[in-house]
């Protein structure tokens, strides 16, 4: 267990390195820079040359990765040319903001999607079963932009919820309740089609599961069925459920761009969006990094979960 989760902790670090190294350079080889987004097209060359010397986008793009890969190894990020503020000093209050949305999302959707996998997997035929089926294929078949608009324009027509933003200045308790109001729609736009995913596979493994000859010999021997299903079967039906467990979250985590964006929730993808546009050279290594981070400690809780589960998944 401890040398499999090693070698998956090494893929994680190296998954880390290749993606924030990849981000910094491909934005650095693009065309334009940040002088040219923030002077625009018609700025003179003098004026472009000495934004460009004034945040080092004059050096060579090896020495510019040397440094910066320097720095990251001590967590300095550099420092963001858009805010005039360290990367390290941005990026945080953003993920946490992320991290509020993905984990409500997250938690929804388990709430919702595993029981109902459970019901339409040992339910072969039957109305609730069938339109447990059919309602997710369509959330699945709706990408998160579309679903996002969708709930966007429910919230407007009806007024019942804020249709974007995380807050509206209130204070003391009425926050709270201000900022789950603000909530619903983003998360269940994140939480629609992942209830959905986790509501297939958790059917299609309990359709499976409950077909094993272990489980037909419990129930032949008269063992009640709620306890062979709620015992026996739901362990072995969650393998599944486990393998993609914690990429769901390293997804989640690192920013879900189209909700973010619709939502005009200030998170993680926002950010990089943001970064992107302005070509904020170390701001957009920066959000990678953290993404990147996030997702490798979801592929690892995933290995972990996993292994667990389901043994042979160690060799």
């Amino acid at each position: 267990m401890v040398i499999y989760l090693l070698r998956r902790l090494m893929f994680a670090v190296a998954l880390v390195f290749t993606v924030s190294s990849a981000s910094l350079l491909l934005t650095r080889l693009a065309p334009g820079d940040y002088a040219t987004e923030a002077l625009g097209i018609g700025a003179g060359r003098e004026r472009l040359d000495e934004m460009r010397a004034r945040y080092g986008l004059n050096r060579p793009i090896a020495e510019q990765y040397r440094d910066w890969l320097a720095g990251a190894l001590h967590f300095d990020f550099g420092r963001s040319f858009a805010y005039d503020r360290p990367v390290t000093d941005l990026i945080p209050e953003r993920a946490a903001n992320t991290a509020i949305l993905a984990v409500t999302a997250l938690l929804a959707a388990t709430l919702v999607g595993l029981p109902l996998g459970i019901v339409s997997g040992t339910r072969s035929r039957g109305a609730v079963a069938a339109l447990i089926r059919t309602v997710s294929i369509v959330l699945l078949s709706m990408p998160p932009l579309l679903t996002s608009l969708l709930l966007v324009v429910i919230a407007t027509r009806t007024g019942w919820f804020p249709i974007g933003g995380m807050r509206t200045g209130s204070s003391g308790g009425a926050a709270v309740i201000d900022l789950l109001r603000h909530l619903v729609v983003p998360a269940a736009a994140l939480a629609l089609p992942i209830a959905a995913m986790f509501e297939r596979l958790q059917s299609q493994a309990m359709h499976e599961v409950i077909g094993e000859p272990y489980v037909l010999a419990a129930l032949a021997r008269g063992v009640p069925r709620s306890r062979v299903l709620w015992r026996d079967a739901l362990k072995a039906a969650l393998r599944p459920i486990a393998s993609v467990y914690g990429l769901v979250v390293g997804t989640l985590l690192s920013g879900s761009f189209a909700v973010e964006i619709i939502t005009t929730w200030p998170g993680l993808g926002r950010l990089m969006l943001e970064a992107l546009r302005a070509r904020d050279l170390y701001l957009v290594a920066g959000c990678a990094v953290t993404g990147s981070v996030f997702l490798a400690c979801g592929t690892l809780l995933s290995d972990a979960a996993l292994a667990l589960v389901d043994p042979r998944a160690r060799e």
